[in-house]
């Protein structure tokens, strides 16, 4: 089975910045799209940002400018790099990705999420 596993995530004042990870292990023929998500308390989880194999990056308009994403395909890792922060960015981060398993099963994985917390 393939896994994704986030880290990085803390608590940071405003303005202030973090990096989150996430590493793909497992049995891994392929992947696609890897991207970010975020789950604000009492919120449904929104997209953040978006890397396909290509590297055409896309943000959401409320981090655009601010966050970076990018991805090591050799480590099958993607990153987070989000400055500026926002207490508005408080939430736990996702980990998703487009993955075809060595046997050709092909889904979309989450991680299990990584605290982020931005203080006023």
């Amino acid at each position: 089975q393939v896994q994704l596993v986030e880290s990085g995530g803390g608590l940071v004042q405003a303005g202030g910045s973090l990096r989150l990870s996430c590493a793909a292990s497992g049995s891994i023929f392929s992947i696609n799209a890897m991207g970010w998500y975020r789950q604000a308390p009492g919120k449904q989880r929104e997209l953040v940002a978006t890397i396909p194999t290509g590297g055409r990056t896309s943000y959401s308009d409320s981090v655009k400018g601010r966050f970076t994403i990018s991805r090591d395909n050799a480590k099958n890792t993607v990153s987070l790099q989000m400055n500026s922060l926002k207490p508005e960015d408080t939430a736990v981060y996702y980990c998703n990705a487009d993955i075809s398993s060595a046997a050709l099963f092909r889904n979309q994985y989450w991680g299990q999420g990584t605290r982020v917390t931005v203080s006023s």
